[in-house]
């Protein structure tokens, strides 16, 4: 008898292959078309939240703004950012994406341009609130629209390619932003007004474009086939099923749970210091001596550190399929650049272990809302990841206010790297206690 399978393809290998086709066809359409205008939208976002730090060199003096003053100023953008995030999250869920991303952005864009009008700590205050009231939304709903368009296996490298747009940000920004400040008194403006007004103009281009670009669910995508169309949404589906099983609660219920509070309190730690990087990292390095032009050239430094651990980080994570420690070592190294740095006064190592802390800061990301989301039924996302959001979101006023009361109170800028790198540790702990608890819970 021959064998008649001897060098012959047998039907299971060819139905995988192509399978195997199909997915990378449709998720290099997906990726191509979303993740370029999402990352742009989010960095020109992030620049105009952040830009206040390059601001403050010359700013401060012309507002008359003390370092309380200008912690309280740049926080508060934060307040407006947690009373408006869970609300903007629920009418997404009923309008779209394609709707409601565009709105927050052309909205950003406008508020920020209003910030060329402020003439003292009142009216500094008020238009920042303002903006993070414009902004509230923004990242829990693109993280939301990215559940209801990428696989499981996709999520945590491409997350961390969005989410690169914050290290981006700073690292393309600084030294931009120090640029447009020499165009002081160009037409009877000061430079940090010129630097609001032209960095606000491109958050209303990219939000016009989202509009045009993004669809709300593959069903409504017309530049997908109607067979990838179909993968994407079986796909999608049977990944629901498997996080739905057993969930019975309630958005608002979301809110007491346990393991999400938890999450935002993760979260809380290293956003801390993140923003206490970015907000204070142009102060912090003219404070060493530098001038205003190298102060913009080495901000971007710790900026380029954390633009690759977002990506290098996220693709280990998903290579590998492991979060908890993905996500608790980045936050140990987060405290440990932030803690070096008060072993040094000296510009070059305090900009080498910035960029260390930039490493885990960053990393931290694309593990962290891969685990989170992971964890919560598609259904409930977008109110989940706002509720971490918005509890973490509080960071960006305490972690930046701490640090200038304590510049005040002290002259010195170590206690606060100090208190931000301890929230970093509490964060790496709070994940192992948290991933521990839950493992003994499952085998029970």
């Amino acid at each position: 008898m021959t064998d008649t399978s001897v060098g012959k393809p047998v039907a299971p290998p060819l139905i995988s292959t192509a399978d195997d086709a199909l997915e990378a066809s449709t998720m290099r359409l997906v990726r191509r078309r979303f993740l370029p205008v999402l990352v742009l939208g989010f960095l020109v976002a992030y620049l105009d939240r952040v830009n206040v730090g390059f601001a403050a060199l010359t700013a401060n003096s012309d507002l008359g703004l003390s370092p309380t003053d200008f912690a309280l100023g740049a926080g508060v953008f934060f307040w407006g950012y947690f009373l408006f995030e869970l609300p903007s999250n629920l009418v997404l869920e009923k309008v779209g994406a394609r709707i409601w991303v565009s709105r927050i952005l052309i909205t950003i864009g406008l508020v920020s341009m209003a910030m060329v009008a402020i003439r003292g700590p009142v009216s500094f205050e008020i238009v920042r609130f303002l903006l993070g009231a414009a902004e509230a939304g923004l990242f829990p709903g693109v993280i939301y629209f990215m559940s209801l368009w990428f696989p499981k296996r996709y999520k945590a490298q491409d997350m961390a390619l969005f989410m690169m747009a914050i290290p981006l940000s700073g690292f393309i920004g600084a030294p931009v932003s120090s640029w447009l400040l020499a165009l002081d008194g160009a037409l009877g403006l000061r430079g940090w007004q010129w630097m609001y007004l032209i960095e606000s103009v491109p958050a209303i281009v990219i939000g016009l474009m989202c509009y045009r670009l993004l669809s709300d669910t593959p069903a409504n995508a017309p530049w997908l086939s109607r067979e990838q169309q179909a993968w994407l949404q079986n796909r999608l589906a049977q990944e629901k099923v498997q996080v739905q099983s057993g969930v019975k609660i309630s958005k608002w219920q979301l809110l007491k749970d346990v393991n999400l509070l938890c999450y935002g309190a993760i979260f809380f730690g290293v956003t801390a210091g993140s923003y206490g990087l970015s907000l204070w990292l142009p102060l912090i390095l003219k404070g060493l001596g530098l001038t205003t032009f190298e102060t913009g050239l080495m901000g971007a430094v710790p900026f380029a550190f954390g633009c690759v651990a977002t990506i290098v980080w996220g693709w280990s994570s998903d290579i590998r399929k492991e979060r908890v420690w993905h996500t608790a070592i980045a936050s140990f190294v987060s405290a440990l650049g932030l803690g070096l740095c008060l072993l040094t006064v000296s510009p070059a190592l305090t900009v080498a272990f910035l960029s260390v802390s930039a490493l885990g800061l960053y990393g931290v990301k694309g593990p962290f809302f891969a685990l989170a989301t992971e964890r919560l039924p598609p259904s409930l996302a977008a109110a989940g990841i706002a509720v971490i959001t918005s509890l973490a979101g509080l960071a960006g006023f305490v972690g930046p206010y701490v640090v200038g009361w304590l510049k005040t109170v002290s002259n010195s800028y170590s206690a606060g790297l100090g208190f931000l790198a301890l929230l970093c540790v509490v964060s790496g702990l709070l994940t192992l206690i948290q991933a521990s608890l839950q493992g003994t819970k499952q085998r029970d």
